[in-house]
């Protein structure tokens, strides 16, 4: 029996089964406490971009903990790991005259952003603009923004969404969001929240001209354009920000995961100045009366540097460019399994197999472990492949076929032929 309550986990059947129990990692490679090997086909949760095993991560966060871990950043106290940390991320960011506001990880940091589009329109005069809106398909982090903000109903379920005024439209048609800000009344709406690829819905790149459309459409409407880069920052789609590959120019970034590659919890979401403008005009006297205890936590930020030193030292940004066919090229026999109904990829270091039964998920992820992989269902019943950005040809030929042999295992199992 565990104590451990899982997140995301049916702990009946986690009870039932055991924990697998992970040991190590080196690169792309993990070892579970038996001294199995296997290839992360996911990064963790999109996150490990630079592989596991990074000892200078550590050392820095070790470094700065001796000399003071953390001290609340409230007001104008500071430390300067973040101060530093800060100004590194904005001149990264694609924004003009950017701000950075510290959280710990994404979720917090889809709060923030909500809560600063509401704040920026009560502060220049348009308190009515409250309505948010998000896409079908989307996931945004289950606090409670995020969980209204879901474009799924799994996430609502027996909860109800929190946060009132937000809507949702199709995740693939600009029109549908043209209509909502019209039907919503274009005064009435604060901002639209956009995964440039949406990830845990199930790794569906924009359709052509999507985007462009979309950033129009909000800048004819007034509202501000949030790109939620949780999961496409840092290398995942071979840029520091995927803004800059599909030319965003959005209104705020909120980003997490690969910004410390996982190695400490870190988010945060980036403004242009015109939205820091309000807050940060001299003799205004606003407060942005939101934060939280770890905002500008110095061990992470110290961290976040070290992780940010070997993205650029490794040239991990531009190996997320080319793993981008590879990783294409690897999966493309999985296409042609009986069990799967399409290969999601080409977009960034992300893909998905799409299982044709999606009830079959769960089992093929299961037996992907005994085969080597670990990998995860998402929404839809697809098994995620976003491996970290250290991960060789030859790990990505070992991990489609390792996804072969647990579909073949998935497959015999089956009562009925797919």
């Amino acid at each position: 029996m565990t104590r451990f309550w899982h997140p995301f986990a049916d702990m009946g059947l986690v009870e039932e089964r055991g924990e697998l129990v992970l040991d190590r990692g080196e690169g792309a490679k993990l070892w579970d406490e038996q001294g199995r090997s296997y290839i992360d086909a996911t990064a963790a949760l999109w996150y490990c971009n630079v592989g596991y095993g990074r000892e200078e991560i550590g050392e820095a966060a070790a470094v700065q903990i001796a000399k003071i871990p953390a001290y609340s950043a409230y007001a104008d106290l500071a430390t300067r790991p973040t101060v530093d940390l800060a100004e590194r991320l904005a001149a990264l960011s694609p924004l003009d005259e950017p701000r950075v506001f510290l959280t710990s990880g994404g979720a917090e940091s889809i709060e923030s952003a909500s809560k600063l589009a509401r704040r920026f329109f009560s502060l220049t005069g348009e308190p009515d603009r409250t309505v948010l809106i998000s896409r079908q398909r989307a996931y945004h982090g289950v606090a409670g923004f995020g969980t209204s903000l879901a474009g799924a109903d799994v996430f609502r379920e027996g909860i109800e969404a929190p946060v009132p005024h937000v809507l949702h439209v199709p995740w693939d048609s600009a029109d549908a969001l043209r209509d909502a800000i019209d039907q919503a009344g274009a005064e009435r709406v604060a901002a639209f929240f956009c995964e440039p690829v949406i990830g845990a819905g199930g790794v569906l790149a924009p359709p052509e001209g999507y985007l462009a459309e979309v950033r129009s459409i909000c800048r004819d409407a007034g509202c501000l354009f949030v790109a939620d880069e949780v999961i496409t920052s840092f290398g995942r789609c071979g840029h520091w920000f995927a803004s800059e590959r599909f030319e965003l120019d959005p209104d705020l970034i909120v980003f997490a995961k690969g910004s410390t590659s996982g190695y400490l919890p870190l988010g945060g979401v980036i403004a242009s100045g015109r939205i820091a403008e309000p807050f940060w005009h001299p003799g205004g006297g606003v407060i942005f009366r939101h934060g939280y205890t770890y905002s500008g936590h110095a061990a992470v930020a110290a961290a976040s540097h070290a992780n940010l030193d070997i993205l650029d030292r490794d040239g991990l940004i531009d190996r997320g460019q080319e793993l981008e066919g590879e990783l294409t090229e690897a999966l493309e026999p999985l296409a042609e399994h009986s069990l799967v109904s399409e290969v999601r990829s080409g977009v960034g270091v992300m893909a998905a197999v799409q299982l044709a039964d999606p009830t079959l998920a769960d089992r093929a992820s299961l037996l992907a472990r005994e085969h080597g992989v670990i990998t995860r269902v998402l929404l839809g019943g697809a098994l995620q492949i976003s491996p970290p950005l250290v991960i060789t040809r030859d790990e990505l030929d070992e991990l489609s076929g390792g996804l072969a042999a647990a579909l073949d295992a998935c497959r015999a199992e089956s009562p009925t032929p797919a």
